[in-house]
């Protein structure tokens, strides 16, 4: 296992030692590994093309360490509890041991099919053990993985599919969602009518729903995996060669294939996975993320089993069949550190205590918030009624690109502060800069987040369009990364998350983030959940509309905004109250519950004529509804 920080001296010592040295500090993180050839060079680096590469030379395969290193001292450990859609449904365990078995066999069935190593495989599964084994298995013969989450249209699926190249699917017949099955092999034979070039689709049968089986191309993976051989020698690749390709919304429209290479994403998956959470021999990990993400892939697959550690793997829904779920998940299995979303956290917050306090919840030790910053409201609420007060929120901030977790607190070590991700993790250097590039130094600042060398885990391209990712990451400030968000540094050295730049609004000159008037927004007792836009405004320049869910529904909508305006004026400031606020039933939500911002902007802008895509909303009858909201004259 890495080395884990135990407190924070440790930590200051260990950060000081990544930036003095990098090279030499990651060195020593990667010789925990298993190698089959080490590496030339530790680094070498430009962000201007940009090109970074990480333990240049090495020859390795992840899952060998994942894995087979773990087989000896932890072969009979747990590596998952599957915990199925409906409760009711049989549990699986499966430990180090079977999974490698299962792993090995799955390897073979992809070498049958003559995959080849550096080939792109897509992955568009359900939350089950078998879409762990597909990931691990790609890996270790060497093909480039490329999963799509299950609740993405046959479109979307489809130009996925054409632009990683990819001429195998592995997916499902159907799926399990809440009260739902779903369709999913169907959803595959439609993306399929414009992705001629898949030869074969390899189906595991989950449901047992009906399914079209196209002769010479499809396969039952069940069938295929009987007769495979449990024995399998893993491939080695080279560090730099693609570990996988993940699809992120780009601003065009366009999604862009995020390319993470091997060694590099390992030893940081790893690092982070091991300081960030503090786990320990006996700990049980949940991520309630799902595969088809960042977060799925680098802390539910890969750095929870890095780290040896036992996880649970959750197929629901938090509301399933009511919103006590995750809790009664977390007292079935003791679970010790839970990581899951604030847009989850908001959601049961609205459903009421009284699906939280009928369970114990005393196993927990940790607690993670991941994909957004999380609102102070919901801070408090999930360290009241959740962590009990005696558990540690990692309020964590990275992103797709990043790979890992750049700056969070070390639970238990790190002093927290409510809506702060606090300091980076050691190897990472960030900078706050304003609009001309030029470093912020000290604290009190605020400017645009860059990081200014590269970590292990960095993204190296976009796939078949290193240019976009030049342009997209590395153009607007000359030798920074650039996130593309929006930060506060405060008097103790902390970071603070602001928002994406193009979500951060300039009114009369005040920059502001719309997490941060969204945050004062969901402060308000009428208010469950707010996004926050801006749009052009002839005195301001830019103005404040605001989306709003109320906990009354049938509350008077006049009343809402006073209170609103009145709540904003008294947490920020009259500078950030809303022009417009407009109360709704719900949100633009992608099912992965991000807030799809470009429409909100284009309603905000009285542009509703043409929306775009919506296909990939969870409701996307919302939209509608907002539309005709917004054609009602809105009072500030």
């Amino acid at each position: 296992m890495v080395y884990k920080i135990n407190n924070l001296q440790e930590y200051q010592r260990e950060y000081a030692a990544s930036v003095e040295n990098p090279e030499a500090f990651w060195a020593k993180q990667a010789e925990r590994f298993q190698w089959k050839k080490k590496w030339d060079c530790v680094l070498d680096w430009n962000f201007s093309e940009p090109d970074v590469k990480w333990f240049f030379g090495g020859k390795l395969n992840i899952t060998e360490n994942c894995l087979d290193r773990h087989l000896l001292n932890k072969g009979d450990k747990i590596a998952f509890y599957w915990e199925p859609n409906d409760s009711a449904e049989a549990r699986r365990s499966i430990t180090y041991r079977e999974l490698h078995t299962e792993v090995c066999k799955f390897s073979n069935v992809l070498k049958s099919l003559g995959v080849k190593k550096g080939e792109r495989i897509c992955i568009y599964m359900p939350m089950i053990p078998e879409v762990v084994v597909a990931v691990l298995a790609c890996a270790r013969v060497g093909a480039i993985h490329s999963v799509v989450f299950a609740g993405f249209s046959a479109s979307s699926l489809s130009d996925r599919i054409n632009d990683a190249k990819a001429d195998l699917v592995i997916t499902s017949d159907g799926s399990f969602r809440g009260n739902k099955t779903i369709a999913i092999k169907d959803i595959v034979d439609e993306a399929l009518e414009n992705s001629p070039g898949v030869k074969n689709v390899v189906v595991y049968k989950r449901t047992s729903q009906p399914v079209t089986m196209k002769p010479g191309r499809d396969l039952w993976w069940n069938e295929l995996i009987e007769k495979a051989s449990p024995e399998h020698e893993a491939e080695p690749v080279e560090s730099e060669d693609p570990l996988f390709i993940l699809y992120t919304s780009g601003s065009t429209g366009k999604p862009k294939g995020v390319v993470h290479t091997t060694a590099g994403y390992m030893v940081f998956a790893e690092y982070s996975f091991t300081n960030v959470f503090q786990c320990n021999e006996d700990s049980i990990y949940w991520s309630t993320a799902d595969i088809g993400w960042i977060t799925g892939h680098s802390y539910i697959v890969y750095g929870p089993l890095l780290a040896g550690v036992t996880s649970v793997l959750f197929e629901g829904i938090p509301t399933y069949p009511n919103p006590g779920r995750f809790w009664d998940v977390v007292d079935k299995y003791r679970v010790t550190h839970f990581y899951t979303a604030p847009t989850a956290i908001r959601a049961l917050m609205a459903c009421g205590l009284e699906y939280v306090t009928p369970y114990k919840l005393d196993s927990l030790q940790v607690l993670g918030s991941v994909g957004e910053p999380i609102n102070e409201e919901a801070w408090h609420w999930y360290d009241d009624h959740v962590g009990k007060n005696k558990c540690p929120i990692v309020d964590t901030w990275w992103q797709t690109e990043t790979g890992g977790i750049l700056i969070s607190p070390l639970a238990g070590i790190t002093k927290t502060k409510p809506s702060y991700a606090t300091l980076p993790l050691p190897g990472v250097q960030p900078v706050i800069v304003d609009s001309e590039g030029n470093e912020l130094k000290g604290n009190n600042v605020e400017g645009n987040l860059c990081i200014k060398f590269p970590w292990p885990s960095i993204i190296r391209t976009t796939y078949g369009d290193h240019e976009r990712c030049r342009q997209t990451y590395f153009s607007t400030y000359k030798n920074l990364y650039f996130t593309g968000d929006g930060c506060r540094r405060d008097e103790d050295g902390y970071y603070r998350i602001l928002g994406r730049v193009d979500d951060v609004i300039n009114v009369s000159g005040h920059r502001m983030g719309t997490a941060e008037v969204e945050n004062a927004i969901n402060e308000d007792e009428t208010v469950i959940e707010s996004a926050v836009v801006g749009f052009p405004h002839d005195i301001k320049g830019q103005g404040i509309y605001a989306f709003v869910i109320c906990e009354d529904p049938e509350l008077d909508h006049e009343t809402v905004r006073q209170s609103v305006l009145a709540t904003v004026t008294r947490i920020i400031g009259p500078i950030a109250k809303p022009d417009k606020i407009q109360v709704v039933r719900g949100l633009p939500k992608t099912r992965s519950g991000k807030i799809m911002r470009r429409i909100l902007r284009k309603v905000a802008e009285g542009d509703v004529s043409n929306l775009g895509d919506i296909s990939t909303l969870l409701d996307p009858g919302v939209v509608e509804e907002i539309k005709k909201g917004a054609l009602v004259p809105l009072k500030g």
